[in-house]
Order: C-alpha cells, then sequence, then structure tokens
C-alpha cells in the first residue's frame, strides 16, 4: 500500500472512529431531530448561509464513508430548509458524497476485490460495458438497491468518475425530491397519528411508483430512438411470425400456439433444421451404425467369436436416411399446423421490424423471432474448393465409403464423425489447429478421448496448421505445417468440420441492420430482444451456445418474453446447461470444466471417481472413465461435472436436475440407486466427496461414547 492510501484510511478510521466514539449516531435519528428542531430553526434562521454549508459538509462526509443517518439528514434538509433550498443542498451534498465513496472505493478496494472476486463482478462490468450510464442510471432508480452498496460496488468498475457524478446526481434527484417533501411534513407533526398525513402518504406513495414509471419511460425513450423514422401497422395479421423451423423457431412456435396466439412460421427450406436434416438425428444414426461393427471387432472380450464386419456402406446411409424419415412427422408442417401454427414454406424477407414478405405476400406481426440457424464454416485454404470437400450438411450424400478420410476439426462434430466413419472401415487422418481434440474439455478428459481414437488406429495431428491443398495427378494431398516442417497427408476424400457460422448476415434479415458480435452470431440482451424490442432471437444465430437444447431452451423464453413481455420479461438461466458428445467415450458436463474455473479465478474443490471401480461398468465391458465434480470449497454446491465413459450423456442428466434445483451432493447420496446400474456412478462420486469431508472432530467422540457403552 503506497504512502497516500495509507494517509486516507488513516483518515477514514479517524472519522470512523470518532464518529461512534462520540455517538453522533444517536443525533441522527427522527426522535432527536424533532426534540431539537426549535434549536436547529433558530440557528439556521440567524445565520442561514453557515448553517447551510455545515449541513451540508456534514452530508458529504455521511454519504462519503457510508455512515448511517443519511436518510435523518435527508429528512432534516426539507424540515430546516424547505422543499427548494432543501432539495438543492441535499441533492448536491449527496452526489458529491457519493462520488467520494466511488473514489474511495475506487482507490483501496479495486485492485484487491478484483483480483478475488472478479467473477462475480463479471455480470455488472458487462452491465457497465453494454449500457454505460443508462445502467447506472437504473439501479439509482430502483430503491431496492441500497445507494451506499451502488456507491462501493461501481467503485469497482470502469465507468469514468464525472459520469458517475452526473448520473447520480439525476437518478437520486426523484428519490430525494419525495424525502425532502417528506421532511418538510415530518416537521409539523405533534404525534405518531400525524404520520398518516395526506401529504406523507402522497410522498411514499410517489416513491414507490416512480422507479416503476421511469423504468418504463427510460425503456420507451429507448425504443423510440431504435424505431425513429418507422412506424408500426395500426393492426397485425399475427400475434408473431417465426423465420426458421430448426429446434427454436419450432419451439417458439408451438408455446405461441399452445397459449391461442396467432403465429406464422416460415422455413425456406426443411421443416426440423439442421438437427434432423444434418446434424444431431443422421450423426447419431451413424454412431449407432459404427458401434455396432467395432461391437462385432471387440465380441471375444465377451467370450464369444470376434469377426471383421463386413460393411454394406450404402445400406449405412439408406438407414440414415430411414431414420430421418421416420422422426420427420414430428416437425412436419401436417403437425404443426394441426397445432395452430400457420406454416408457410418460401424465402422469408424481413421489411422492418412488424414486416415479413414470403411468396410475394406481406405478413405483419407484433412480435418476430428470428431463428435462422448457422451453417458449417469453411475456411479460405487455399486450394480446398480444388479437392472438393464435404461438410455436416452434405456428408450425407456419400454412397462410396472413402478408403482415406481427411477430417479438418477436433471439436464434438470432428471427433464424432472421425471415430464412426473410422470404425466403418475408413482410414481416418483428424488435423487441427488446436493443441489438442475437444479444446473446450479439460485435458484429461481430452487426454481419454485421444487415447481411445489411437487405439482403435485414427491418426490425430494437433497443433496443426493446414497450409494448402493440392492434386498430385490424381491424388488428392494436403500440405500442412507441424512443428515448424511441412506434413503431407494424401486422402480420398476430406470433411470440414471446424465450427459453424451463424446465419446473422443474410438478405433475409438485412433490412433490420441489426449489430453482429465478432463470431458474426446476432447481438441480443438477456431477454433476447436484438436491437429492436419486438424482435427475439434464438438458437444457432444468436448463441452462446450452438445446441439443438439450448435453443429450445432459449424458444420458451423467446416466446414468452414476446407475448407477455409487456407485463414481465425473462432473463434466460444458463445455470445448468448441459452437452454431451458422443464419441466412445461419452463426454458429458453440466456447468463449469476445471480449465474454466481455472481460468476464471473461482475458488472449487474437486472430486473424482473412476467408473473402473463401478460393478456394472466391469460387467458391460465399459470400465474406464470418470466422474468429475467441481463444488464450493467446503460445501457440497454443485459448480460443476464432467462425465466421461459410456452412456455420460445420460448419467448426467442427475447432475442436471441437482444443479438446475440446487440441490448438493449430500442429496444424490441419500437418493435411492438401482444396483447394478452405471447411475452408481453419481452416488459413489458423491460418496467420495462425503468421504474428504468426514467431521473427523466428531467420530471421535461417537469412537468415545461406544467405548463408554461397551464398558
Amino acid at each position: 500500500m503506497s504512502r497516500s492510501h495509507s494517509f486516507i484510511v488513516l483518515a477514514i478510521v479517524a472519522v470512523v472512529v470518532a464518529f461512534f466514539a462520540f455517538d453522533v449516531g444517536h443525533t441522527l435519528t427522527l426522535a432527536n431531530l424533532k426534540s431539537q428542531q426549535a434549536v436547529l430553526d433558530a440557528l439556521v434562521a440567524a445565520r442561514p448561509i453557515l448553517s447551510a454549508l455545515v449541513f451540508g459538509l456534514i452530508y458529504v462526509a455521511v454519504a462519503a464513508l457510508s455512515l448511517p443517518g443519511a436518510v435523518i439528514l435527508t429528512l432534516a434538509g426539507g424540515a430546516l430548509f424547505g422543499l427548494g433550498w432543501g432539495l438543492l443542498l441535499v441533492s448536491f451534498a449527496s452526489s458529491v458524497g457519493a462520488t467520494l465513496a466511488f473514489l474511495i472505493s475506487r482507490t483501496l478496494l479495486r485492485d484487491a476485490v478484483l483480483r478475488r472476486f472478479g467473477s462475480n463482478l463479471r455480470a455488472i462490468n458487462d452491465g457497465v460495458e453494454k449500457d454505460g450510464a443508462f445502467y447506472l442510471f437504473g439501479l439509482r432508480l430502483v430503491p431496492v438497491f441500497p445507494f451506499f452498496v451502488i456507491n462501493l460496488v461501481m467503485g469497482l468498475t470502469p465507468i469514468k468518475a464525472p459520469t458517475f457524478y452526473w448520473v447520480s446526481q439525476l437518478g437520486m434527484l426523484p428519490g430525494t425530491a419525495v424525502f425532502v417533501n417528506a421532511g418538510t411534513q415530518l416537521a409539523g407533526i405533534e404525534s405518531l397519528a400525524g404520520l398518516l398525513s395526506p401529504g406523507l402518504l402522497l410522498s411514499f406513495a410517489l416513491l414507490g411508483v416512480f422507479p416503476i414509471i421511469a423504468k418504463k419511460g427510460l425503456a420507451m425513450l429507448s425504443a423510440r430512438k431504435v424505431y425513429q423514422g418507422l412506424s408500426a401497422p395500426k393492426s397485425f395479421d399475427q400475434d408473431m411470425i417465426v423465420i426458421g423451423a430448426g429446434s427454436g423457431g419450432l419451439v417458439s412456435a408451438y408455446i405461441a400456439a399452445a397459449v391461442k396466439a396467432q403465429v406464422t412460421l416460415i422455413e425456406r427450406y426443411a421443416m426440423g433444421g439442421d438437427c434432423l436434416n444434418t446434424g444431431c438425428v443422421p450423426s447419431k444414426a451413424l454412431i449407432k451404425s459404427a458401434r455396432v461393427a467395432q461391437s462385432i471387432r471387440e465380441a471375444d472380450k465377451f467370450g464369444i467369436q470376434a469377426q471383421h464386419p463386413q460393411i454394406d456402406f450404402a445400406a449405412v446411409m439408406d438407414r440414415v436416411h430411414e431414420v430421418i424419415a421416420k422422426i420427420e412427422p414430428h416437425d412436419s408442417v401436417e403437425r404443426y399446423t394441426e397445432l395452430g401454427v400457420n406454416v408457410v414454406i418460401g424465402e422469408a424477407r424481413v421489411i422492418d421490424p412488424w414486416t415479413v414478405e414470403v411468396n410475394g405476400r406481406r405478413i405483419t406481426a407484433r412480435n418476430l423471432v428470428i431463428a435462422t440457424g448457422a451453417r458449417p464454416f469453411v475456411p479460405p485454404i487455399p486450394g480446398l474448393d480444388s479437392v472438393g470437400y464435404y461438410t455436416s450438411d452434405n456428408i450425407w450424400d456419400l454412397r462410396e465409403q472413402p478408403k482415406r478420410l481427411l477430417v479438418l476439426g477436433g471439436g464434438p462434430i470432428g471427433c464424432e464423425l472421425t471415430q464412426a466413419f473410422h470404425r466403418l472401415g475408413s482410414a481416418v487422418t483428424q488435423v487441427d489447429l488446436a493443441p489438442r481434440i475437444m479444446p473446450r474439455e479439460d485435458a484429461d478428459v481430452a487426454a481419454l478421448v485421444a487415447e481411445r481414437f489411437a487405439a482403435e488406429g485414427v491418426i490425430t495431428h494437433t497443433s496443426t496448421k493446414p497450409l494448402r491443398f493440392e492434386m498430385d495427378g490424381d491424388q488428392r494431398v494436403l500440405i500442412a505445417e507441424k512443428d515448424g516442417r511441412e506434413l503431407r497427408i494424401e486422402f480420398d476424400a476430406v470433411l470440414v468440420a471446424v465450427g459453424r457460422r451463424a446465419n446473422s448476415e443474410s438478405d433475409a434479415l438485412a433490412a433490420l441492420d441489426l449489430p453482429v458480435r465478432a463470431n458474426g452470431t446476432l447481438e441480443a440482451n438477456e431477454y433476447l430482444q436484438v436491437k429492436y424490442p419486438n424482435v427475439f432471437a434464438v438458437g444457432d444465430v444468436v448463441g452462446p451456445y450452438q445446441f439443438t437444447h439450448a435453443a429450445a431452451h432459449m424458444a420458451w423464453y423467446a416466446a414468452v418474453n414476446a407475448l407477455f413481455g409487456t407485463f414481465k420479461l425473462f432473463k434466460v438461466d444458463w445455470s445448468a446447461l448441459s452437452w454431451a458428445t458422443f464419441t466412445d467415450p461419452e463426454v458429458a458436463r453440466v456447468g463449469l470444466s476445471e480449465d474454466e474455473a481455472i481460468a476464471q479465478g473461482i475458488a472449487y474443490e474437486k472430486t473424482q471417481y473412476g467408473i473402473d471401480d463401478l460393478d456394472r461398468a466391469i460387467a458391460d465391458g465399459t470400465d474406464y472413465g470418470f466422474v468429475k465434480v467441481l463444488t464450493v470449497p467446503g460445501k457440497d454446491k454443485i459448480l460443476g461435472v464432467t462425465l466421461v465413459g459410456a452412456h455420460a450423456g445420460e448419467l448426467l442428466q442427475e447432475f442436471v436436475l441437482a444443479k438446475r434445483w440446487k440441490l448438493g451432493l449430500n442429496k444424490i447420496l441419500g437418493t435411492t440407486h438401482a444396483y447394478p446400474s452405471m447411475v452408481e456412478a453419481n452416488k459413489y462420486a458423491a460418496g467420495e466427496w462425503k468421504r474428504a469431508h468426514v467431521p473427523t472432530r466428531v467420530l471421535q467422540w461417537v469412537a468415545k461414547y461406544h467405548a463408554w457403552r461397551r464398558n
């Protein structure tokens, strides 16, 4: 701590000690104010300027040091100086004092607090960064937040001191006016019955109602600015128009129809979106065929003669399309029409925030939901077009199995299809720029999957940068860079699986001119509203998670906020979002990973249970993997869980439920799990945590009790 900081601390301590030592707080009470009112009135009448100066300095000191008594001083301002001068004095003194408290917090506390609790302040910092002065103004208008807390917390944020001052001056003015006015009423009260005077009741009624009115007014002003130059229709054809019939769009439309809203769903290509047609469904169907083939190879582990499976690749792909066709009716036009949704197949073009044109017809709605999804990202690697490539969109058109498949990408899609194609008989080489495959997961998780890939014969090149593709006669070749050297990889087909790009910049949305983040997703607030408050976005087009179930989760919030947001808006809750990668072993997670906890500076305790010890896993020959649980130090509150092993996606759901409803590991430990089952792994993980938190002192006394009973 610098010398100047030490001086400030000593000065503050001296003032605070004096405040309590001389019992100054006793004088700042309503009873004392009333008993001394006549004396104080005389002083003000005799020396008004000096009295105002002393009063202002006292108020500044109390506010700056967050001492008790600010409310009584505000009432005293009205009682002694009247509404006009009292409001002027209190308004400026409170704002100056608040700013001094802000600066004290920034000078003395900011660095230390951010080092230890930086993650807890992220939401506030995000709010300040996004909305700036409006964020602070909103806090000032809500009486539930004590002003001294706002002063200290805002000192920890990047907001500038001048901005803090003028926003505080403006934001606290309405509440200050009500309290000063109440002070003028309190000055004439002779008994407790006088507290019920109409003027005082009106003052506090205004204080309670004003924040609501002010927030609504602020929202209206913001919306008016956004909608400037646009005019909404006098009436609407629909309550909601949804653009895109993937998971997010389907669920949004379903919810709207369920609550009897008139909703139109527009899809340009195929109902069900990527998940049904090119993503989750076909990939899982392919993975199942691949697992059957692998089971045949490994049958000798179970006392059955192993065979080399004969793969009919065309038949495998036929089954993939049969699965799609079997599930397709769940997302069909007919089903959604029966549910009450007006389904239109065609290319949508947004005209304005209320109007969409499709098939030459214009439809108006009070709200729009954008669910246009995402597409595979194809990196600009020289020569890629010349050799031809597949993505997760068109890999399902293959009829002949490639003998040598090159997969670019080590994320979930790349890893799932790498293992599936290899198990079906392709020689697969996987290339990724990251230092490890599955970079979003912990290193020990990725290592376990990579170990399995290597054991099965997959060739994986990480920390490898594709430089160019070439044709060497009839031979397709990738030239890549690894460890400073050129690497030559020959292949027959290449699958590009390096991520997905949001469909946010299409001509269909051009008229709205919506802000887009650096990663290509639409900017939206916590209520899923984009630039226009009546336009919402869900799913891959907005993120932050590009999962089918994440899109469905967002769809509930978008539909409810669109249809009933006039009464209440709901923030999206991501606290218990889970996901799974269906490799073998499967990887599933909810909440924080260990790497994320370390990167964010979040303290945690780790409990790990090896599935190789689980009876059912041993019996099934799936005795590999682990359950890793992160908890709050010393408590059983779950921060995050990672599961690696057979059926991890299903086993995780108990932890998802526990995290969502704040059930700790003790609750899981106290729940009966069928024996022998894989889900017992969850209970044993909870048991590992319990063993690490045995109340040793209590058990020592229990041991003495048993010894006493024996004797």
